[in-house]
């Protein structure tokens, strides 16, 4: 029995490997040496503290500044601008390695490169040079606002307002569920700037009138600060505006398809790791004279948590070549791959808590934390009800 306790504490690496997620499956070489440089990175540097991360609701700073040594935070941004230039399933197999350590930094990680991404493609020339080195070495932290205490997923209902004054924007309002917030130095407002009309506008922490609610009291996602930003007359000058005036929809929905392929390779970590332990756990735990994993109702169960694993893992790698490739569907394989691979990443995480039996629920263990951090998965980027209506619409319209 102990040796069993031991080879749950948290500080354990499953000793059968990492045989699912090395599928080579739409991966060259390349692919492969980038994902073992990550995974090497996650299982040194992020799990043998994720616990105490989330314990202690610590934000690494520290750990993400090295992964922007890694090229990490600007994966997709152009070299041109800064970045690093690769594809968005280079990203999909880094963000996977990633959260196999720890699924909230890898996460916030997702958002940073969003942010980085936005200003990449939308961006001005100065706005360039003046955002994306300071992103690409995490000198800057950033976060993305868009949702509202009255405004999730209806988004152009959003009340966040951005008035003309002179050659400023005079802003009012407020944001929820902002990760990083209150913590991050820089942060991307969606925002009304007619009745119509929906813009981007970069607003910088320290700002005369900006300012943070509560840190919110999570169920998961404990190593990343979540709280509201608030607006009360921000002035900023209209040199802050992203984009053209009016886009900041358009331009929420572009970064949100990659978003959706995000999440859900951050699930795809996070299960893997559970599943992984549900491995050592089968062969280690005994019952009745043998092994768990002899019992053929638990391989039946296992079977079926090594499958969902799989093809959510092949649907994320298909959505994010169709975004790579602006493929006319990415935005419904997007919303495709983040239901489904998010909902089953949670009950393959769920069904190794259930394998687990007690030792599952106990909070000084691993497998309950994981439980708790990809529950959100289900709902940010776009709740998956949300993604079937995306679904359903796109192949009836």
């Amino acid at each position: 029995m102990q040796i069993i306790r031991n080879r749950l504490m948290v500080n354990h690496i499953p000793r059968f490997g990492f045989k699912y997620m090395s599928d080579s499956t739409f991966l060259n070489e390349e692919h492969l040496q980038i994902q073992k440089a990550a995974l090497d990175f996650s299982k040194e540097k992020m799990l043998p503290y994720s616990a105490e991360w989330d314990k202690k609701h610590h934000f690494p700073k520290d750990v993400l500044r090295e992964l922007a040594a890694m090229g990490f935070s600007t994966i997709y941004v152009k070299q041109e601008s800064g970045g690093v230039g690769l594809d968005r399933l280079t990203a999909s197999v880094i963000f996977e390695a990633l959260s196999y350590g720890d699924v909230t930094t890898t996460a916030y990680l997702t958002i940073q490169n969003m942010c980085a991404y936005m200003v990449d493609q939308f961006g001005n020339e100065e706005q360039k040079k003046t955002w994306i080195p300071r992103f690409s070495t995490f000198d800057a932290f950033a976060s993305y606002c868009l949702t509202e205490p009255n405004s999730g997923s209806d988004s152009k209902n959003m009340k966040t307002f951005a008035k003309k004054d002179g050659n400023d924007y005079v802003i009012n309002g407020s944001k929820c569920f902002i990760s990083g917030g209150s913590v991050s130095d820089v942060y991307l407002l969606m925002c009304k700037t007619s009745e119509k009309d929906v813009s981007c506008i970069i607003v910088e922490k320290g700002t005369p009138g900006l300012s943070f609610g509560k840190l919110e009291d999570k169920m998961g996602w404990n190593a990343s600060p979540t709280s509201m930003v608030l607006f009360d007359n921000v002035r900023v000058p209209q040199s802050n505006l992203l984009g053209k005036e009016g886009n900041g929809f358009k331009m929420a929905m572009s970064a949100l398809d990659g978003g959706r392929i995000n999440i859900a390779s951050c699930s795809l970590g996070g299960a893997s790791f559970a599943f992984d332990l549900s491995k050592d756990y089968l062969h280690d735990r005994k019952q009745f004279g043998q092994p768990l994993a002899s019992f053929q109702g638990l391989q039946f169960k296992f079977a079926d948590m090594a499958t969902n694993l799989v093809t959510s893992r092949l649907i994320v790698r298909q959505a994010a070549q169709m975004i790579d490739n602006n493929h006319p569907d990415k935005t419904l394989y997007s919303a495709m791959a983040k239901r489904y691979a998010t909902d089953s990443c949670f009950n393959v995480a769920n069904e190794a808590l259930q394998l687990h039996g007690g030792y599952g629920y106990l909070s000084e263990y691993q497998i309950e934390r994981i439980v708790r951090d990809l529950r959100v998965h289900q709902i940010l980027e776009g709740t998956n009800e949300i993604m079937k209506v995306i679904i359903s619409r796109n192949l009836l319209k």
